[in-house]
């Protein structure tokens, strides 16, 4: 797995992802601490809403962003979001206004949404071999799931010598140098795109016309279902529910992260052996499963929730780390940027829906009914992703074109077939392709 370090290039992009997460682990660290500080008892209240207004921005403005900066050199760029990211962290120890930090959140927020799915869409124009490609899908998570672990243990280490705003400073520092790692290599150029699709909603386009994109999106919502249980719902369940101490939350949300890190590390090989859409299936199959394995007397013991927890980590890990490799097949060069921008935007109105519902039906009706409820949620998602992601899904297809001039560069290697021309290759939604061919 770690072969595809040798690869300068990658390997530097992967050093800026790390330090950039650590530096996000510590503001998250350090963003509830300033919460408190401002809000006292109403913390819980300000979190909440900064934690939607990250969602929103998120939903909002990666396709946008995508379409502006789309075009643009894709390392300057980078840079410039890394440095705004930098900036607004070196800014949130000074607020002393609620709405200061929403606002702050909000352009920190909006940077990320920009600079994740352009981050994201380069990988593979660096990686082009699939089985690297994988791999690289892999370490990512792997940073993910770790930086989960570690970047609080980092910060309750931090807090001991240094006061909470400093950690802001480590936020910084983690953007700057993600920004330095990206200055340091040399990134492929974006391919022009011409088109008649309008460039906010072109992303959007492609993906609800492609059935496996479809299905996908079915996944996302099944994977958000069983993940916002776990991150909504376990402090109420674990120090409420079982009466255990609060160091136990962190051990809780460890065994989901130690259960995404295993996962993790199996799939490569697993993705080698079985198509992408069995594991993902089967994966949300599992996680609908797990939900409802919730409602039982597991979940009333400390070692059953650690067990369902992890075997939750491990079922989000296997439905949506493939995902990244549908996207890559499913657009040409100049497209893939818009596409990933749209996966981005509508993964996390999946996590917009699901957050407060995990919340509001466990604080009015009770755990035991919050994972009746996303079980049927994540049951539902999954019978979708079912129908929407066709059994057989080559990626080769063989389709007809009604509505090219028959000399146009397109069909040059097509043959007449009924008035119109018929001819077969990798096929994605573009320009020439506004529709999946129906068989």
């Amino acid at each position: 797995m770690l072969v595809v370090l040798r690869n300068r290039t990658y390997r530097h992009l992967f050093g800026a992802q790390v330090v950039a997460l650590t530096g996000t682990g510590l503001a998250t660290v350090a963003l509830g601490l300033l919460a408190h500080d401002l809000a006292g008892a109403q913390a819980g209240a300000v979190l909440g809403t900064a934690l939607a207004v990250k969602m929103l921005a998120y939903v909002g403005v990666a396709p946008v962003a995508a379409a502006v900066l789309g075009a643009l050199p894709r390392r300057a760029v980078l840079v410039a979001l890394d440095l705004v990211r930098a900036a607004v962290a070196v800014a949130l120890p000074w607020v002393d206004e609620i709405w200061q930090v929403y606002t702050l959140i909000f352009v920190l927020q909006a940077a990320s949404a920009a600079f994740t799915p352009l981050f994201q869409a380069t990988i593979p124009d660096v990686l082009p071999d699939e089985r690297d490609y994988t791999r690289a899908l892999t370490l990512s998570r792997l940073a993910y799931d770790l930086e989960g672990l570690l970047s609080p243990a980092l910060a309750a280490a931090l807090l001991t010598v240094v006061s909470f705003g400093h950690l802001f400073t480590g936020t910084s520092i983690g953007f700057a140098a993600s920004a330095v790692l990206v200055v340091s290599v040399l990134l492929p150029r974006p391919v022009a795109r011409t088109g008649r699709c309008r460039a906010t909603t072109r992303g959007l386009r492609i993906y609800l016309a492609t059935p496996r994109l479809r299905g996908l999106l079915a996944v996302h919502l099944a994977a958000a279902a069983a993940g916002s249980m776990v991150l909504v719902n376990t402090v109420g369940h674990v120090r409420d529910g079982l009466g255990r101490a609060a160091p136990d939350v962190a051990v809780a949300l460890a065994a989901n992260g130690i259960g995404s890190l295993a996962a993790a590390l199996v799939l490569p090989r697993l993705l080698d052996r079985l198509p992408d859409r069995v594991v993902v299936l089967r994966a949300c199959a599992g996680l609908t499963a797990l939900l409802f394995a919730g409602v039982t007397a597991v979940s009333a013991h400390w070692t059953g929730v650690l067990v369902l927890w992890a075997l939750i980590g491990a079922g989000c890990c296997f439905a949506l780390t493939p995902g990244a490799r549908l996207l890559r097949r499913s657009a040409a060069d100049p497209d893939r940027a818009a596409l990933f921008a749209a996966d981005f935007a509508l993964s996390h109105a999946c996590w917009l829906v699901c957050y407060p519902l995990a919340g509001w039906v466990a604080s009015t009706a009770g755990t035991t009914a919050a994972f009746a409820v996303l079980g049927v949620l994540a049951a539902t998602a999954a019978l979708a992703a079912l129908h929407l992601w066709p059994t057989a899904d080559p990626e080769v297809v063989e389709h007809v074109h009604d509505d090219l001039d028959p000399g146009h560069d397109h069909l040059c290697d097509a043959v007449p077939a009924g008035g119109a021309w018929r001819h077969a290759h990798p096929f994605r939604i573009d320009d020439h392709h506004e529709r999946w061919p129906r068989h």
